[in-house]
């Protein structure tokens, strides 16, 4: 695996900071009816991704997961500008204002979505990763899903196959303990999801994600096999999220303070203390990271308030004629 350095540590706390700020304003917006529909917030969870995004190679892999997605793509080097003009429905947003929060998507950067069919993605991740292994790529496809998914019936064939196949293809489950809002406890006889994956001989184990370089071991190792030919491994992030299921959730199924006892191990404060121990950055160097990443998220609000509304054209031009489909060209 790639060395953990001063470097890295910086660009996590740098990075996850970024997605926290970014969805905190998000938030802001969609009490000001400026985000519509649903929004689903990762606060808490930065640590999966912070850690995946060190094993992969953003050359040739890809993500692809369900509708907990806006920070993901960012991470993959969508500019977040462009996402936040999705999120508030504007014409320079990444799929032209027509995804919104829950259909986040970037071809040109691997990001396949942002799915709002629970359960949806884990069959298309599988999908990805055999064109992959049909061409020979070398990429590997990492296939997120929420512990709600895990009992989707499309998790079963989706393992079935890339086990028979053997898929380059890492299953995670981001566990965050309640799915929409009903515990784990009481969706399932069994607490332990990753045993799902002994059913089909398929490697698998839980892993701490709240915990940058526990999953960025962990990934390396799954991703590596999966490169090898030896086939998919499925992963349980231990994960805990701050804000509710959506914006809408009251959050009745759970205490305050049990949400007070998971910041104890936020993310963003591992790395922050392991920066201060190490002496890796200054107060002052840390002031001005915080100070930059402020300035982003205002820019990127100011863009996509700035940004016009796509033109009522746009639903006819994205849509294809039946006479000649599939062989004209997309209009965009």
């Amino acid at each position: 695996m790639k060395e953990v350095t001063k470097e890295v540590y910086l660009k996590w706390y740098e990075d996850m900071l970024l997605w926290r700020k970014f969805e905190d304003k998000l938030a802001a917006l969609y009490i000001q009816q400026k985000v519509r529909g649903f929004l689903h917030l990762y606060n808490g969870q930065e640590a999966v991704l912070a850690g995946a995004l060190h094993a992969m190679d953003l050359t040739k892999d890809k993500m692809i997961t369900a509708y907990r997605n806006h920070v993901q793509p960012i991470g993959m080097g969508v500019d977040p500008r462009n996402v936040m003009a999705e999120l508030l429905g504007k014409a320079t947003g990444t799929s032209k204002g027509m995804g919104g929060s829950m259909h986040i998507f970037s071809k040109e950067h691997r990001f396949y979505g942002g799915h709002g069919i629970v359960g949806g993605q884990i069959p298309v991740g599988a999908g990805l990763a055999f064109a992959d292994k049909y061409f020979n790529t070398g990429g590997v496809t990492l296939t997120y899903f929420g512990d709600g998914a895990a009992r989707q019936g499309s998790l079963h064939e989706a393992f079935n196959m890339a086990m028979l196949w053997k898929l380059p293809v890492v299953f995670i489950v981001e566990n965050n303990g309640y799915a929409m809002g009903t515990s784990v406890e009481r969706t399932a006889n069994h607490t332990d999801i990753w045993k799902l994956g002994l059913g089909y001989e398929m490697p698998c184990g839980p892993v701490d994600g709240m915990n940058p370089v526990k999953v960025a071991e962990a990934m390396h190792e799954a991703m590596e096999r999966a490169r090898r030919g030896d086939g998919p491994t499925f992963l349980e992030m231990k994960t805990y999220r701050y804000r509710g299921h959506s914006m809408s959730d009251a959050q009745l199924y759970r205490s305050k303070e049990e949400v007070e006892e998971y910041k104890k191990i936020d993310p963003i404060t591992q790395v922050l203390d392991v920066i201060m121990d190490q002496k890796y950055a200054t107060a002052e160097e840390i002031e001005v990271i915080d100070q930059r990443v402020k300035d982003l998220v205002e820019e990127c609000q100011k863009f996509a308030e700035e940004s016009p509304y796509p033109d009522l054209q746009q639903l006819y031009d994205v849509v294809y004629a039946q006479e000649d489909y599939p062989f004209t060209p997309h209009k965009l």
